[in-house]
């Protein structure tokens, strides 16, 4: 059986392209170049959808809330050798009213949630790695989707993963921040391009090369 990683997250890892309002095709999306990058012994599994929160309930559209739906999902990929959540974006959204700390805590309510499920290789916890994703940009207000999202989302974005770090510190979960290194698009500031995609799938790769041989040094 091919070790299996499951990718939980938003627009981001579902590949919307700003450009077209499509989504980007494989060999583009970051989860399908880690697919590459990771070879046949490893199945990368998108679970990404548009407008996914970490714990919040959407009054505009259903199903969005990823703590409700997360263990589920796991389950039913298991087993698992590792699970991404990349998530916040949405959460930044001035509808919700919550602060960059509160959006943080969010985040590790559900990777605490993943980290409790039996989806991990012979129902062992699964490894949880929690990306902090780029922070929007401050153009995104004066774009179309700045109707949507509402004030302060770039400011918000900006302090998240300062405040993730330390969560995930405290909850011994693994962590990759891309702020300054992975870029949004020019086009609505909150999206990825082709470049952020690459990047992103590289990044990540390291991360999870790291992550896999501390614990088969473990082992």
């Amino acid at each position: 059986m091919k070790k299996r990683i499951v990718c939980f997250g938003d627009s981001n890892t579902w590949g919307f392209d700003a450009k077209t309002l499509e989504r980007f095709p494989e060999g583009v999306r970051w989860t399908s170049l880690l697919a590459e990058r990771l070879g046949e012994e490893f199945q990368v599994v998108e679970e990404g959808l548009s407008g996914r929160t970490a714990v919040v309930d959407d009054p505009l559209f259903e199903g969005l809330n990823g703590l409700n739906y997360i263990h589920p999902c796991l389950m039913s990929h298991a087993p698992l050798e590792l699970v991404i959540i990349m998530l916040g974006t949405n959460d930044t959204k001035e509808r919700f009213h919550l602060t960059s700390y509160n959006i943080a805590q969010g985040i590790a309510r559900i990777s605490q949630k993943a980290k409790a499920t039996t989806a991990g290789i012979k129902g062992a916890s699964p490894i949880v790695l929690v990306v902090a994703p780029p922070p929007i940009g401050k153009e995104y207000f004066e774009t179309e989707v700045g109707k949507s999202m509402g004030k302060d989302c770039d400011l918000k974005s900006a302090e998240l993963s300062s405040h993730l770090k330390g969560l995930m510190q405290i909850q011994n979960t693994e962590f990759l921040d891309t702020k300054g290194i992975v870029p949004m698009n020019t086009i609505d500031y909150m999206h990825l391009d082709e470049e952020g995609h690459r990047l992103l799938a590289e990044l990540v790769f390291n991360k999870i090369k790291n992550i896999l041989s501390r614990e088969r040094n473990v082992c």
